[in-house]
């Protein structure tokens, strides 16, 4: 039986457990364990410590945890932009993957848009040859909007690229009410 996901806003106490969380799960060996490795395409950091708390004290921004018996398996960054609400960094532990705990995140992001940004679209990011992520938030109901944006070569916030053909692939999704 899986046990309940709860969710609070981060703060900025939270900043080191958050940081480790993202780069676990997508940068480094430790990455492997779970599915959304970014580890065969780029190296470096994911994130660092004065990026998240420019997130957690922004006035448009948050980052969601997501909790197992009060152990931080996951997280979200939520961001109000003018037309759409803005999704980005969905982690999860490596070793909790596939465990229907990124779904549930992505689903809480999508509430916090929908019901406390009162935006009725949701827009993220997602590097254009990661196939297999992009399937999955399609299966999610996100759409590949056709519009791309160029990866941050040279930007060490970005990572270090292992290849020279890097983009994004800006993914949307509809969040109004069905009538």
């Amino acid at each position: 039986m899986k046990s309940q996901i709860t969710f609070r806003d981060a703060t900025l106490a939270d900043i080191d457990a958050v940081v480790a969380l993202i780069e676990s799960a997508f940068r480094g060996e430790v990455s492997r364990a779970g599915w959304t490795t970014e580890a065969d395409i780029l190296d470096g950091q994911r994130t660092d410590i004065a990026e998240m708390s420019q997130i957690i004290s922004g006035i448009r921004s948050r980052v969601r945890l997501a909790f197992q018996r009060e152990i931080l398996v996951g997280c979200v960054r939520i961001e109000q932009e003018e037309s759409a609400g803005y999704i980005g960094m969905v982690s999860v532990s490596p070793t909790m993957q596939s465990a229907g705990i990124g779904r549930q995140v992505l689903a809480e992001a999508e509430r916090v848009i929908r019901d406390e940004l009162r935006l009725t679209r949701a827009r993220m990011t997602v590097i254009g040859q990661r196939d297999t992520l992009i399937a999955w938030y399609e299966r999610r109901g996100y759409s590949v909007s056709g519009k791309r944006q160029p990866f941050p070569y040279g930007q060490s916030r970005a990572g270090l690229p292992k290849r020279a053909d890097l983009y994004f692939e800006v993914l949307e999704k509809s969040l109004e009410r069905p009538l």
